[in-house]
């Protein structure tokens, strides 16, 4: 198995053509890591879409790309488009908040949006959700224009 693999046990269930019975089937499904960050610049600042899985092994990767946007001096905002993002861990939220801190400081705002499912319910329960939207971006659900 590769270095900084998710693995996830599953259960599937497979039906007999035969007979009436349901066999559950154990499997391992692998969840490579990689993040691809696609970076633009549009009237609404620096957009960042991301695609794939953001967890402790792709958070530097996150970490280096937003800090660069951040320190851009013509960005007004730097925006985190997490349309095509099915999954995040705590260090993705830490890096996150870590550029939120940053963003304040430098008085820039630091958007996101595209939060879908799972990450818009965890964004919900965790409270960050309302953080960023306290930031200027209104809401992070999948709008397709920021404020």
């Amino acid at each position: 198995m590769e270095r900084g693999s998710v693995v996830a046990l599953t259960w599937q269930a497979t039906c007999f053509e035969q007979r009436w019975g349901i066999s559950l089937k154990r499997a391992l499904e692998t969840a490579t890591d990689d993040l691809e960050i696609n970076i633009d610049s549009s009237e609404e600042g620096i957009v960042m879409r991301l695609h794939g899985h953001v967890g402790i092994d792709s958070s530097p990767k996150l970490r280096d790309q937003l800090s660069a946007a951040l320190r851009d001096q013509s960005a007004r905002a730097v925006i985190v488009d997490f349309t095509n993002v099915p999954y995040i861990d705590s260090s993705g939220l830490a890096t996150l908040i870590e550029a939120l801190k940053i963003a304040r400081h430098r008085q820039r705002m630091f958007c996101l949006r595209g939060l879908q499912s799972s990450l818009l319910h965890l964004f919900q329960i965790t409270g960050l959700l309302t953080l960023f939207e306290a930031n200027g971006c209104g809401s992070a659900s999948s709008a397709p224009k920021v404020s």
